[in-house]
C-alpha cells in the first residue's frame, strides 16, 4: 500500500471532524472563530498572551459582546475547547489559524508586529502536515513575503511540507444576522493543495466559502470591501458639510436618494469612523502603493474627509452653544455613547474620544454615559460612565449622540436637554423640548432655539443685527460665513 501523503492524512482528519484546531488570539475575530469550530465538534487550543483572558475562557466565559457566555461554558465543559498562554503547545494542532491585531503604527504606516510574533512563535513549534491560514487584516504580500520565508527557516516548504493561506475576517461586532458561520468566507491558497485543504477547513463551519487563485487576492479582496465603505462613507460625510452650508437636512436627502432602486447605494454621515477595519484597512493597501510608486488618491481623499469629522463635530457643539450665547470654555458637554458603533462595547478607533480631546481642549466640562463602556482611559484624564438621569441630564448645557444604542433613555433626554446635539440620526422624527439639531442643516421643526443669535448692534439704526442677516448686510467671504 502506497503510504499516505501529508495533504491525504490531513485532508481525512479535517472531513472526519478529528483535526484539531488552534486559534492564535482571542479577540473580537479569535474567539468567534475558535467557538464556531468547537461547536462544530472540532477539538480546539486558543492561545493568547493575556493571562487574564485565557483564564476566563478556561472558566466558560465570554469577553467578547458576539459570543454568549453560555456558547463558551458548554464548549469547554464538553472538552472541545481549551486556551493557554504556553505558545509551545502550537505543535499539538493540525490547523493554526492567526487572528491577531493589525494597527497603524504612529506614522501611519502597517503595524505587523503581532503577526510577526505569532509568526515566530509558530515556526518554533511547526511540523510537518500542519495548515497555517492568517486571517488578520495586512496588506497584499503579507502571506507570501513575509509568513512563507519566516515559516520555511527551518527547512519544511509551504505547499509540500507544510500548507499556507490567507482568508480575511469578516467580523462584524454587534451584527445578529451574519456570523462568522453565515458569512461567505474567501480563501486564497499559496498553492492549489493549500487553497484546497483551507476550504476543506473552512467549509465544515461556513456555509459558503469562496476561493480565489493566490494569497494576494484574498487580502486585497478585505481592502476593497472596507476601503469601498471608507470612500463611499468619506463621500456622505463631505455631502453633510456640503449639505450643512446650504441649509439642508442631510438624512432628508440621503433617504430621498436611497428611494432609488438602481444605481445608488445607501450610505450614511456620521461623527467619523470608528473601529478596527475602516479607519486602518484603507491604510494597508495606500502603504503598499507608495512602496511601488503609485498614490492612491481616492483613498487619500476619503481618509483626510472621514479624519476632519470629529473636529466637524466640535464646530457643530459650538454654533450650537454660541446660538444660545453660551461659550465653549466652561459649558459642560454630556455625551451619548462613545463606543464606535451602537450595542457594542468596542472603542478601538471611535471618534468619540478625538471628539472628548478637542472639547476638552477649548475648555469644555465633558462627561459621558454609554451602557457599553463604563470606563474611557483618555490620555487628557480617565472618565466613568456616569448613569444618565433627569439631573445629570438638566445640567448639560449640550447633549450629543454620538453613538445611539438603543438601551439610552432618549425619551428622558428629549424632555429635559435643553440643547441636543444627534450625530447619528438616530432621534428620527423625535422633537423635545429645548434646541435640537441634527449633524448637518438647520434645527429640527419644532425645536429651534429660544435665543435669537446676534452678531451685534447696527450702529446706525441701533438695532440688533441678526447673525444669520449678517452676509446679506456686509461683504464677508464664503469662508467667513456663519
Amino acid at each position: 500500500m502506497a503510504p499516505v501523503s501529508r495533504r491525504e492524512a490531513l485532508l481525512e482528519r479535517i472531513e472526519s471532524g478529528t483535526a484539531r484546531v488552534g486559534v492564535l488570539g482571542l479577540g473580537y475575530v479569535g474567539l468567534p472563530v475558535v467557538t464556531a469550530f468547537a461547536e462544530a465538534g472540532f477539538r480546539t487550543l486558543g492561545f493568547d498572551i493575556d493571562e487574564r483572558v485565557v483564564r476566563r475562557v478556561r472558566r466558560g466565559e465570554s469577553h467578547v459582546g458576539d459570543v454568549a457566555p453560555e456558547t463558551v461554558a458548554a464548549i469547554v465543559g464538553a472538552g472541545l475547547l481549551d486556551a493557554t498562554i504556553d505558545f509551545g503547545r502550537l505543535g499539538e494542532v493540525d490547523a493554526v489559524i492567526i487572528c491577531v491585531p493589525t494597527p497603524l503604527g504612529k506614522t501611519g504606516d502597517p503595524d505587523v508586529s503581532h503577526i510577526l510574533d505569532a509568526v515566530s512563535q509558530i515556526g518554533a513549534c511547526l511540523r510537518a502536515g500542519q495548515l497555517i491560514v492568517l486571517e488578520s487584516t495586512t496588506y497584499p504580500g503579507t502571506t507570501r513575503e513575509l509568513l512563507q520565508p519566516e515559516l520555511e527557516r527551518g527547512g519544511l516548504r509551504a505547499g509540500e511540507d507544510f500548507f499556507l493561506a490567507f482568508s480575511p475576517e469578516r467580523v462584524d461586532p454587534g451584527n445578529a444576522n451574519y456570523t462568522f458561520t453565515n458569512t461567505a468566507k474567501v480563501v486564497g491558497g499559496l498553492t492549489e493543495t493549500c487553497g484546497e485543504l483551507a476550504v476543506a477547513l473552512y467549509g465544515r463551519v461556513i456555509e459558503e466559502v469562496v476561493r480565489v487563485a493566490s494569497p494576494e487576492a484574498a487580502e486585497l479582496t478585505k481592502l476593497l470591501e472596507n476601503t469601498f465603505r471608507a470612500v463611499n462613507i468619506g463621500l456622505v460625510n463631505e455631502m453633510a458639510v456640503i449639505a450643512d452650508r446650504l441649509g439642508i437636512d442631510i438624512w432628508e436627502v440621503v433617504e430621498a436618494a436611497a428611494t432609488k432602486p438602481y444605481g445608488f447605494m445607501r450610505f450614511t454621515p456620521g461623527p467619523g469612523l470608528g473601529g478596527h477595519c475602516l479607519p486602518v484597512d484603507p491604510h494597508y493597501l495606500a502603504w503598499k502603493m507608495r512602496t511601488l510608486q503609485y498614490r492612491t488618491r481616492f483613498i487619500e481623499l476619503a481618509a483626510e474627509v472621514n479624519a476632519e469629522m470629529p473636529r466637524y463635530v466640535v464646530d457643530r457643539i459650538a454654533q450650537a452653544l454660541n446660538r444660545r450665547r453660551l461659550p465653549v470654555n466652561g459649558s459642560r458637554v454630556l455625551l451619548l455613547g462613545v463606543a464606535y458603533k451602537p450595542d457594542v462595547g468596542d472603542v478601538r478607533e471611535s471618534p468619540a474620544l478625538d471628539i472628548i480631546e478637542l472639547l476638552r481642549r477649548r475648555g469644555a466640562e465633558v462627561g459621558y454615559h454609554d451602557p457599553f463602556v463604563p470606563h474611557l482611559a483618555l490620555e487628557g484624564g480617565d472618565l466613568e460612565s456616569k448613569p444618565l438621569d433627569e439631573a445629570r441630564v438638566e445640567a448639560a448645557d449640550a447633549v450629543v449622540v454620538v453613538t445611539d444604542h438603543r438601551e439610552v433613555d432618549y425619551d428622558l433626554v428629549l424632555e429635559k436637554a435643553t440643547l441636543v446635539i444627534d450625530t447619528r440620526n438616530g432621534l428620527r422624527g423625535r422633537t423635545g423640548a429645548g434646541a435640537f439639531y441634527p449633524l448637518a442643516g438647520p434645527p429640527r421643526s419644532g425645536s429651534a432655539p429660544n435665543l435669537e443669535p446676534v452678531s451685534g448692534v447696527d450702529e446706525a439704526r441701533r438695532e440688533p443685527v441678526p447673525l444669520d442677516d449678517l452676509p446679506r448686510r456686509y461683504r464677508v467671504s464664503a469662508g467667513d460665513q456663519p
